[in-house]
């Protein structure tokens, strides 16, 4: 076993979760931001569908012209610039799946191309500060999953959403709330942990 190429792949192993570290940390706030986002969509299709089952003509703001056609034509506008930045959110999680996705490739690609290299052995064994290289590895591979698995969900739930369907846009916070995976979640920070020490070192 060359100990340059142990060397290198643990250099690899680092920087690779120094972006998970750091894009962990964006894609949380964007998701932050995404979910009062939701909540504002949420309400303005709560609006919309009360000012399509209210006769105003029935109501003393009767003598308003048109305030009908306008409430929804505001009401549209403001749906529409939610729906964008949602949008807009997208793309931003979208870089933070890229940026980690290639990360883990180049890692797995190094490792890949050095497999004569690593024996077994090198590969499984761990220390009190150093997870084991399979160990990290398959880390790696779940955070990758995750969060591909995550911004496809999302991405289609939004995709769904049209004024059209105001039903669908009144439930789309709860549907939203309801992709998230405390689970995922908590294995991508227990990782983290775990090679705290690991990061530390060089």
């Amino acid at each position: 076993m060359s100990s340059a190429v142990l060397l290198s792949l643990h250099q690899q192993l680092r920087k690779c979760f120094e972006t998970l570290k750091a894009n962990k940390t964006i894609w949380d706030g964007e998701l932050a931001e995404c979910k009062s986002l939701m909540g504002s969509l949420g309400n303005l299709a709560m609006q919309l569908k009360a000012l399509k089952n209210i006769q105003l003509a029935n109501t003393p703001l009767a003598s308003f012209v048109s305030l009908d056609e306008r409430l929804h034509y505001k009401l549209s506008l403001a749906v529409d610039a939610v729906l964008a930045k949602l949008a807009g959110k997208m793309d931003a999680l979208q870089k933070v799946r890229d940026a980690i996705s290639q990360q883990v490739s180049a890692v797995f690609q190094f490792y890949e191309k050095n497999t004569d290299t690593l024996d077994i052995k090198t590969c499984v064994s761990r220390s009190a500060i150093c997870p084991s290289i399979s160990d990290m590895l398959e880390w790696l591979q779940a955070a990758d999953r995750y969060y591909r698995l995550q911004l496809v969900q999302r991405r289609n739930l939004l995709q769904t959403l049209t004024p059209n369907d105001l039903t669908l846009m009144e439930m789309a916070p709860k549907r939203w709330e309801s992709l998230h995976s405390a689970s995922g979640e908590q294995r991508i920070t227990d990782a983290l942990f775990q090679v705290s020490f690991f990061m530390e070192t060089e």
